[in-house]
C-alpha cells in the first residue's frame, strides 16, 4: 500500500514521505496545519488512492474517547423493559459501535480519519493511547473483546489550537503541511480549474498572495479560500485586467468575502485604501 497522491490532490514529496512512512510502520499520521491546507482531504484521497474504505469521525468539544469504542443506551433498555420488549433480554440490542469499533471490524483494511483532534478535552488523547498501542478494546456490557485483525490507516488532523500530551504524540508519525508556495498553488489550481486562463490565474495568485503579506491580518485566506474566490471569478467573467488594477481607491480585492472573512480584516484594507487615498493627493 503506498500513496503517490491522485488527480484530484497534489501532494509534495515530504507529505508523500509521511503518509508511506506511517503506513509502513503501522503508526497513526498525525497531520497539522493551517485550516483549509488540506488535512481532511488528504484522508480522502489516500483512501482513493489505496481503494480502501473511509471511516471519519469528526471530533467536536464536547466528544469523549469513549464514544469512538462503543455506547451503552442504558435509558432506550429501561424504556423498552417497561414496555415488555424482548429485545431487553439481549443487552448488545443497545451498544451502540464507535468508529474505532467500526475501523476494527471492517472486512477491508480501512482509513480512519479522527479529524480536528484538538477541538476536544486536552485529555481526549490520552484516552485512547491503550486503544492505539493494542488496537483492542473489552466491552464491558457484554464481555466480549474487540480486536483489530489488521491496524487501520489511520489520519489525525489537528490545526494546532492546543498541544497535544508528550505520550500520545511518541505513539504517532508527525508531518506538518507547510502553506503551498506559488507554484505549487498553481499546480493545485490547474487541478481544479483545468482550462482556466493563465492571466487570470497569475493575476490572482499575485494578488491573493499579496493579500496573505498583509501586516496585521487576523485570518489569513487559505487554499480552499482561494478555490471559493477564483470560481466566482469565473462565474463573474471577471478579468485579469481588474486584478492587475492599482487604482488606490480599490484595494480591497473583488469579491473579498471569499477571501476575507472577518470584520477586522475588512475594516484593515479599507484603512489602508484611505490611506493610499490620502497619499495620492
Amino acid at each position: 500500500m503506498r500513496f503517490a497522491g491522485t488527480e484530484n490532490y497534489v501532494a509534495t514529496e515530504d507529505l508523500t514521505v509521511a503518509v508511506n512512512a506511517a503506513i509502513r510502520l503501522e503508526r497513526p499520521l498525525l497531520v497539522k496545519g493551517e485550516p483549509g491546507t488540506g488535512k481532511t482531504v488528504l484522508a480522502e484521497e489516500i483512501a482513493a488512492a489505496l481503494g480502501a474504505p473511509l471511516i471519519t469521525w469528526h471530533i467536536k468539544s464536547t466528544t469523549k474517547a469513549q464514544q469512538g469504542l462503543y455506547e451503552y443506551d442504558a435509558v432506550s433498555r429501561l424504556r423498552d423493559s417497561q414496555l415488555g420488549d424482548p429485545r431487553v433480554s439481549d443487552i448488545a440490542n443497545y451498544i451502540k459501535r464507535g468508529k474505532l469499533w467500526e475501523a476494527f471490524v471492517a472486512p477491508a483494511r480501512p482509513v480512519l480519519l479522527i479529524d480536528e483532534i484538538d477541538k476536544a478535552d486536552i485529555e481526549f488523547p490520552n484516552d485512547l493511547l491503550l486503544e492505539l498501542d493494542r488496537m483492542e478494546f473489552h466491552v464491558y456490557e457484554t464481555g466480549e473483546t474487540v480486536k483489530a485483525a489488521r491496524r487501520p490507516v489511520m489520519i489525525i488532523t489537528s490545526n494546532n489550537e492546543k498541544d497535544l500530551p508528550d505520550a500520545f504524540l511518541r505513539r504517532c508519525f508527525f508531518h506538518y503541511i507547510r502553506f503551498p508556495d506559488a507554484q505549487t498553488m498553481q499546480q493545485i489550481v490547474e487541478v481544479h480549474f483545468p482550462g482556466i486562463k493563465k492571466r487570470l490565474m497569475e493575476e490572482a495568485l499575485r494578488l491573493f498572495f499579496e493579500v496573505r503579506e498583509v501586516p496585521g491580518l487576523k485570518k489569513k485566506p487559505s487554499t480552499s479560500e482561494l478555490l471559493d474566490w477564483l470560481k466566482l471569478l469565473v462565474a463573474e467573467d471577471i478579468g485579469p485586467e481588474v486584478l492587475r488594477e492599482r487604482d488606490p481607491r480599490k484595494l480591497i480585492p473583488p469579491l473579498h468575502g471569499a477571501l476575507l472573512k472577518n470584520e477586522q480584516d475588512v475594516s484593515l484594507f479599507e484603512k489602508l485604501a484611505f490611506m493610499a487615498r490620502r497619499e495620492s493627493r
